[in-house]
């Protein structure tokens, strides 16, 4: 879906309700950071598939990531694998998104830090959506088949517009208008598809509707 996997979620979702597809499943990339971009497409009656992203390479440096620290809504906290308890500190804004904060001060003692942070004490932000994240990521753990469903059914636009594109793939330079032409193949992918299925007549039909 673009150059960041959720580029060209939030509008296809609300046009294809309006057009031909009506979809009534949304399986976004897995592991884009642009989770933001997905927010709007909660609102339709689409049911998203969408698996929380782990965006730190903190794992793959030996250390608890994130996910290992459990989060108890009616607390409000977090519980780290030692058992503590991180509590909410302060919230700011940061890349457009409002995050809270939470840590503790036990650190320090904790005969698992060297496990999990290098500095003075373990830091946990949780954007103000976070649960919405939470909720289809569960959706997702309760249907583990529906990515499978995603590699069989997006990949193969992928390879098709990779495969048109050719061994140069992009013509332009900069962000801007790499992303523009990679709309435009979008664009013709999804209208050769149309056509396929509904075929010209059902296209102009759709169009003018």
């Amino acid at each position: 879906m673009g150059l960041t996997g959720a580029s060209y979620l939030t509008c296809p979702s609300r046009r294809a309700q309006r057009l031909v597809l009506r979809p009534s499943r949304l399986l976004p990339i897995a592991g884009t950071s642009a989770v933001r971009k997905f927010w709007p497409a909660r609102k339709p009656a689409i049911t998203v598939y969408l698996p929380k992203p782990i965006t730190s390479g903190i794992n793959a440096k030996g250390r608890f990531g994130k996910q290992d620290f459990v989060y108890v809504a009616a607390d409000d906290v977090y519980f780290c694998p030692a058992g503590e308890q991180l509590t909410y500190r302060y919230t700011n804004e940061e890349n457009g998104k409002t995050l809270r904060r939470y840590w503790t001060t036990a650190c320090q003692a904790c005969v698992l830090k060297s496990k999990c942070t290098t500095g003075k004490e373990r830091r946990i932000s949780r954007w103000e959506h976070e649960a919405v994240l939470e909720t289809v990521q569960a959706r997702l753990d309760r249907n583990p088949d529906k990515m499978r469903v995603r590699r069989q059914t997006v990949e193969h636009p992928f390879g098709t517009i990779k495969s048109w594109m050719g061994s140069t793939h992009f013509q332009m330079k900069t962000l801007e208008h790499v992303g523009t032409e990679m709309a435009l193949h979008v664009l013709a992918y999804n209208m050769k598809r149309v056509m396929r299925i509904l075929g010209v007549g059902g296209l102009m039909e759709a169009i003018r509707a």
